[in-house]
């Protein structure tokens, strides 16, 4: 909380909606208004407590209150409505010096965009009203919405054009409700009022969607309040800015005749005529420039129709070449067609001639049988001649039919066939598959009921009163604690002892390796040299010295008279006597340490 004096009621008020809950947070909030609109204020204490209101974040609770549901909230829209008032007036004359870029960065375009939300949601609720009463709330809290948003980019002009920005303003616009329309109206004339050039600062797109509704509302509308209220707008729009009347001019060619038309004599001529004036003084002084531009394209015009007049002269051999050949094809495929359909015709002329002379050769036939065989007998033979075609059409027709029913059931086969291959393929695959993954199944562990999750509850409770833990006492634990630390801490010197050990007998082995290797590769007597004596002489001084000892004593040794020696005979010449090993054993150093 900041540490300047601070006026009480907002102090006692923050207090309050600290401690309050949440759904009482609106009503508190309400409180603001009785607060700002103190008699008793000057602008510099108004300034100040507009101050202490955003440093204590209430400003920032107006702004998340307008986030929510506005029907869940006590008092419903008129509340969304009050707090929309509220919210804008604490923010128009507020100077933020502590972080103003995310005041006026973050904080006034959300709380445009929480404004512009609501108002949209009131004038859906105004049009959806049935009730005379209810009509007139919504349309008077959405307008006490609107009243807001002017005055907060009434106060902070570079909200303007985030407003004309904004999708939800567009939406707001584009209505065919009177009322409403006729409000958001009235916003875009404060908006261009307050700032002129708003609509150079916008998006094209954006300025041809304001334009055109405007345009559409004079033309499909005779109401002369909505009327009115557009033509004063396009008049301001035409006042502000010269490029914007060019715009009329070129984009809505039939506005002026829809202005004198239809909008002459309906109680605000004064502003069409204006209007009218404006849009053909523009005509007028553009008259000289459309003749260049006229001209300018004739000029290209000309040009252009030079260059591909050229460009299919050129062309010409290669296209009479293509239509040649077009046209030949042509011919030839109605040549081809006329004596095919001759053919045709041949055919069937001549079929019909063969079948007339079977029919006459059959015909004759049967009169020469006739009058061979016997008047007795010639029904019986008309019987058997009847027989016998009745079996040849049947078998024609049989074998016709069973032709039409083959090739109905050839793809019907193929396709039997492909699903029995693809089949036999999957079965391969599967049990190779199989036999390569012997798993079984996973089954999924059925759950348990309430029943028997019951029984097993009872079971763990059951077996936790039998088996009570053991409890231990606070100065038991400190006293094992600290027999614990004591044997880890014996158990780590001794690893570091032992580790020492290992690494001293290691490098105990690796020197006796070394010397044992170059005692087996040293050379013999008669071959050593000086640089030799090097590799087997001792850099300790003590070993050397008992080492050249132990070396005289056992030369002393050999030269002694045999009579000395009378105690010896049996030993072995490669045996040392062991007082000679302990000598040599007590004289060796190794590492610096006996």
């Amino acid at each position: 909380f900041p540490m300047a004096a601070t006026d009480p009621q907002v102090l006692a008020l923050a207090a309050q909606i600290t401690e309050s809950r949440e759904q009482d947070i609106p009503l508190l909030l309400l409180k603001l208004k009785g607060i700002l609109s103190s008699p008793s204020l000057g602008c510099e204490e108004s300034n100040k407590i507009k101050q202490d209101i955003y440093d204590y974040g209430l400003t920032q609770y107006c702004l998340l209150v307008l986030k929510q549901d506005h029907s869940q909230l006590h008092g419903a829209w008129a509340t969304a409505a009050q707090l929309a008032e509220i919210l804008s007036h604490c923010c128009v004359g507020l100077e933020v010096k502590e972080d103003p870029e995310e005041f006026y960065r973050k904080f006034l375009p959300s709380v445009i965009d929480s404004l512009l939300v609501l108002g949209k949601r009131l004038q859906a609720r105004f049009i959806r009203a049935i009730k005379d009463k209810e009509k007139q709330d919504f349309l008077h809290w959405f307008q006490i919405v609107t009243d807001a948003i002017c005055w907060l980019f009434g106060g902070h002009i570079q909200l303007a054009p985030r407003v004309l920005q904004n999708d939800r303003f567009l939406q707001l616009l584009i209505t065919d409700d009177v009322e409403t329309a006729i409000v958001m109206m009235s916003v875009l004339h404060n908006i261009l009022r307050i700032n002129s050039s708003v609509l150079l600062q916008v998006e094209e797109e954006t300025l041809h969607s304001v334009l055109d509704e405007l345009v559409y509302k004079l033309s499909s509308t005779t109401n002369p309040a909505v009327g009115s209220a557009a033509t004063k707008l396009l008049l301001l729009v035409a006042k502000s800015c010269k490029q914007l009347v060019q715009l009329f001019t070129a984009r809505y060619k039939g506005l002026k005749g829809l202005l004198s038309k239809q909008w002459t004599g309906k109680g605000f001529d004064r502003e069409v005529n204006q209007l009218l004036d404006l849009l053909y003084l523009e005509q007028s002084s553009g008259k000289g420039e459309m003749q260049k531009q006229h001209e300018a394209a004739c000029v290209i015009q000309a040009a252009w129709r030079g260059f591909q007049t050229r460009k299919r002269l050129k062309k010409l051999p290669q296209a009479v070449v293509t239509l040649q050949r077009s046209f030949r094809a042509k011919r030839e495929q109605e040549l081809q067609h006329l004596t095919k359909q001759k053919e045709d015709e041949a055919l069937k002329l001549q079929m019909q001639l063969q079948r007339q002379r079977a029919m006459r050769l059959f015909h004759e036939r049967q009169l020469a049988l006739l009058e061979v065989v016997h008047a007795s007998q010639v029904n019986k033979y008309m019987q058997e001649m009847e027989e016998k075609s009745a079996l040849t059409i049947q078998r024609f027709w049989r074998g016709y039919r069973a032709r039409r029913i083959f090739h109905q059931q050839k793809q019907s086969l193929k396709q039997y066939k492909a699903a029995v291959i693809i089949q036999r393929a999957a079965c391969k695959f599967l049990e190779k598959r199989r036999r390569r993954r012997p798993l079984s199944p996973w089954k999924e562990p059925k759950g348990l009921t309430d029943e028997q999750r019951l029984a097993l509850q009872q079971k763990v409770d059951d077996y936790i009163k039998l088996h009570p833990a053991s409890q231990m006492s606070e100065e038991r634990s400190k006293e094992l604690h600290v027999q614990a630390q004591a044997k880890l801490a014996q158990l780590l010197l001794r690893n570091r002892l032992d580790q020492r050990a290992v690494q001293r007998r290691e490098a105990l082995l690796a020197q006796v390796n070394t010397d044992v290797e170059l005692l087996m590769n040293a050379p013999g007597l008669g071959e050593t040299t000086e640089k030799d004596f090097g590799a087997f002489m001792s850099r300790s001084i003590p070993v050397a010295t008992k080492a050249r000892q132990a070396h005289s004593t056992m030369l002393k040794y050999s030269r002694w008279p045999w009579w000395k020696k009378l105690g010896d005979e049996f030993m072995e010449d490669d045996v040392i006597p062991d007082d000679a090993i302990n000598t040599e054993l007590e004289t060796l150093f190794i590492g610096g340490r006996k």
